[in-house]
Formats: structure tokens, C-alpha cells, sequence
């Protein structure tokens, strides 16, 4: 029986669902916000990884935050940054989420999400999403109090779901997160969520490069 993992923020969830909202105090650098927003809190990420330095997931978010408003020079007050946090708990998921894990729920796949955030903000996510009961369990970072690609959290998710890595398959948009999950021994397949996307020239390559989560049930056959 194969074992998936899914990353959320970015392959089930739709972290541009923050556009909407963030229109409304910055007008047309919504999206760029957005994108430098999501940029920030990844490589936010990385830095405590490296340094050892965990804060937990809503601290990069926060920081992520104020570091773009002060790039873009929108001095968004305080009350308005609170609700931009509340925002990043109920984003919406991608529209191939619900058929793609309904096709695998159908065939016994076991099914975890796999998340650098807070166990409470995946479930959160993942209820007002519709989605929370396809899954398992929730397996986070925040457990082990590292960030992904550390090889330590690939161990973690094994570890938790009592799995073997050469059964076990990443789902992810994230190329750092595909290449992390194989370079540990996983398996992984890449959701390229857009056609202009581009996987990072690495020696790692995905095992399956697919445009929609619906495409994942070949991956049983």
C-alpha cells in the first residue's frame, strides 16, 4: 500500500487566495504582494532551518509580512496585519483537491498532510477547505522543530505514519520540497501548477511531473 504525502500550502491550498483581501488595502500590488509574501515565508524558513533557529511557521508568515510591506512601502497598520494572519487560515484549496484525494480515498491509499505549519492551522485550513477528512493524520514540522528540506523531517514523516520510504510518495508544487523528499529516499511528485513554472536544475528530478492532483491515481496503476 502506497503512502502519500501532501504538502499543503501551495499544492492543496491556494496561498494566492490572500489576492482578494489584500486588494482591498494595496489595490494593484495584490499581486505582488501576494507573491513576494509567499517568497519571504520560504526563505524565511530556510534561514531558521539552517541556523537552528525555529520560531514556528507563523513567525516566518508575520515576519514574511512586515518585511514586504516595508519593500513595497505600504504601511499597513497593526489591526490590518492581524487580519492579513487570520486570512492565511482560511484560504481556499485548489479546485482539483477534492476529486483528486476522492479518487485515491477510493483506493485505499493512505493519505497524510505534510506540513511546515502549526498542526491547528493545517486542521483549521483543511476543515474550512472541505478537505480535512480525506486525511489520516496530520504530520508538521513543528513536531521536530525544523523546517522542510531538512532530512530530519522526511525521517519524522516515515516515523509517524510508520512507513517505508521506497512506498511513500511527496505531492508537492514545491521543487525545494520534491527534492528534499527524494533526496531522502522518497518518492515524489511534482503538481506543476502553472505552465511557466520551472524545476530547479538539480541531479534530483521529479519521479512524476503531473499538472493536477486528479492526474495522481496513475500512480497505483
Amino acid at each position: 500500500m502506497k503512502t502519500f504525502a501532501f504538502d499543503v500550502y501551495g499544492t492543496l491550498i491556494n496561498t494566492a487566495g490572500v489576492t482578494a483581501a489584500l486588494k482591498t488595502h494595496v489595490g494593484d500590488k495584490a499581486p505582488l504582494f501576494t507573491q513576494r509574501w509567499r517568497d519571504k515565508q520560504l526563505e524565511y524558513s530556510f534561514r531558521r532551518g539552517l541556523m537552528k533557529n525555529y520560531g514556528g511557521f507563523p513567525q516566518c508568515i508575520r515576519n514574511s509580512l512586515d518585511y514586504v510591506c516595508a519593500e513595497l512601502k505600504e504601511d499597513l497598520p497593526e489591526e490590518i496585519r492581524l487580519s492579513l494572519m487570520q486570512s492565511y487560515r482560511v484560504l481556499p484549496s485548489f479546485e482539483d483537491a477534492d476529486f483528486g484525494l476522492a479518487e485515491l480515498k477510493k483506493h485505499s491509499a493512505r493519505m497524510f498532510a505534510f506540513s511546515n505549519g502549526m498542526p491547528e492551522d493545517i486542521e483549521n485550513l483543511l476543515y474550512h477547505a472541505g478537505i480535512l477528512d480525506f486525511f489520516e493524520d496530520i504530520i508538521s514540522v513543528d513536531e521536530i522543530r525544523s523546517f522542510k528540506p531538512d532530512p530530519l523531517v522526511y525521517q519524522h514523516f516515515l516515523t509517524r505514519t510508520n512507513a517505508r520510504a521506497e512506498d511513500s510518495w511527496l505531492v508537492s508544487s514545491n521543487p525545494f520540497d520534491v527534492i528534499g523528499a527524494i533526496n531522502f529516499g522518497m518518492h515524489a511528485a511534482w503538481i506543476k501548477r502553472s505552465p511557466t513554472m520551472v524545476f530547479d536544475p538539480w541531479e534530483q528530478q521529479p519521479d512524476r511531473t503531473l499538472s493536477s492532483l486528479t492526474e495522481l491515481i496513475d500512480i497505483l496503476d
